[in-house]
This record gives structure tokens, sequence and C-alpha cells, in this order.
């Protein structure tokens, strides 16, 4: 059960790699793929809560540079592959032959997928039609590799607080900070292809997610909000002169933000009132 858990969270990743790295009519299915591995991984944890067991996010190094998409898709295959032959390894049969015939499908869609050259991993740090200064390229590069993390941090500790949580009410902010981090994650990879420095995000520490105090995590996740707003307001700034269209999708990521902050303040106020702290 860990192999296949540790095995889905790569395919998983691997899959939001290949999307984001592809430039044609590929990216849509191959995002969409992504969350279906997404879901299985989720269903694959239930299992171990269920059992009792154990478990945590650890996985392997993901090698993903390559300079054609159908390198990466056939090591997605392999893995797909060493998924199914795990799935021996669960109790619910009907979650094994979802996941079996999931797998069946997208192992069949990526063999005929075209082909096509990658430039993810170029280095070259240039926005497509854009013209940024040598202070914007360097701050724009460090947000995304900052960011990138971030957000993938965040889907892990979320998620693992909403699998651990029977609280419908805490869960509903948790899915919807799970679903705001899947789109900006989504975006900051999509812009890193776009530039050439398209990165795995590196592995959550377990402590990071394993959390004991739910409350202090609140206020501290509220205090790193304002910190991300302040990060977006200026590259906002740092890009204004060259670009106004990424100026305002900063500004656009910074209003998401203030959402984000309520919906962890009303989290902290529900979390507090139900313990009667």
């Amino acid at each position: 059960m860990r192999t296949l858990m540790i095995k889905t969270h790569e395919a998983w990743l691997e899959m939001l790699m290949a999307g984001s790295m592809s430039r044609t009519e590929n990216r849509q299915t191959l995002l969409d793929f992504s969350d279906i591995l997404f879901r299985h991984f989720t269903w694959i944890e239930h299992e171990f809560i269920c059992r009792n067991e154990t478990y945590n996010y650890d996985r392997d190094a993901i090698p993903v540079k390559v300079t054609r998409l159908g390198d990466i898709l056939k090591n997605i295959t392999v893995r797909l592959n060493e998924i199914d032959l795990q799935l021996l390894s669960t109790e619910d049969k009907a979650l094994t032959e979802r996941i079996s015939s999931d797998i069946r499908y997208m192992t069949g869609v990526l063999h005929h997928m075209k082909d096509e050259t990658v430039t993810a991993f170029s280095m070259q740090r240039k926005f497509p039609d854009i013209t940024l200064t040598q202070e914007a390229t360097d701050a724009l590069t460090l947000f995304l590799f900052e960011e990138t993390y971030k957000e993938y941090e965040l889907i892990m500790i979320y998620n693992y607080l909403k699998a651990h949580s029977e609280d419908a009410y805490l869960n509903r902010i948790f899915q919807i900070l799970i679903d705001e981090s899947f789109f900006h994650l989504k975006s900051f990879c999509d812009m890193s292809a776009k530039m050439g420095i398209l990165a795995v995000p590196r592995v959550v520490m377990k402590e990071l997610y394993q959390i004991e105090d739910v409350t202090q995590f609140l206020r501290d996740g509220i205090d790193e909000e304002f910190a991300a707003k302040e990060e977006c307001r200026k590259l906002s700034e740092a890009v204004a002169k060259d670009s106004p269209e990424l100026e305002k999708f900063f500004d656009f990521i910074n209003n998401q933000e203030n959402y984000h902050i309520a919906l962890m303040e009303d989290a902290l106020k529900h979390f507090l009132k139900k313990t009667n702290v």
C-alpha cells in the first residue's frame, strides 16, 4: 500500500509537469489526467485511514527534464503500469477496478498522443512576447521557484487536514483552499515552463502537514497569506512597466489572497468555538 501511494503521488506530479510543458492540445488532456491521479491519491489515503495505518507524503525524486514530450509520456506509462501491479495490495475492490480502468484508458491515450518539442527546461528566462528588465526577470524567477513549492505544500497540508477531519464546515474551507492552490500551482508551472525554468516542487516535510496545533497553524497561515500578498504586490510593481498583462495577473492573484485570509479567519473562529478555546 505504501508503494502504491508513493507511485500514485509521483505519477500525479509527473503528469502535471507533462501538462505544464506541453504547448499543444495535449496540455489539457494531461492536466485532466493529473487531476484524476490526485483523486486516486486521496482515495488510497482514505484506505490508510480506514485501516488505521500510519503514512506520510514522502516520495522519490521525479526526473522530468526532457527535450521531447514523448520521453516523459513513456516514463509516465511505466509508472502507471507499476501502479496497476501494486493494486493487489488494496482491500477495496471497487477502488481497485476504478483505478485500474482509469490507468488502462490513460495509457492508451498517452500511447497515441502526438509528440512535441519541449522547451520548459531551456533556462532562457524569457517570457513569450514580453521583454522584461533584468530586475523584473530575476524577481519573477525567484517568485515562481518559491511560490510553486508553496502552493504544492499548501495542497499537501490542507489535503492532510481534510483527510483527518470529520468537520464538514472546516472541510468545505479546506477544499476551497486546495482548489485555489491547484489553480495557482498550475498557473505558476505554466509560467515557469514558458520561461524555461520548470521544476518539480521539493518533498514536503511531514512536520509541516502532520499538525498537532491547528489553531497555531491557522494563525501562522493567515500571516503567511499576508506575506504572499506583499510578494504579489512587489512583483506586480516590478513587471508593471514591461507588461501590463503580467501586472494585472499578479494583482488578480493578490486579490484572491484576500478571500483566502477571510476563509482561514473563519476556520480559526469555528475551530476555537468547537474546542471552547
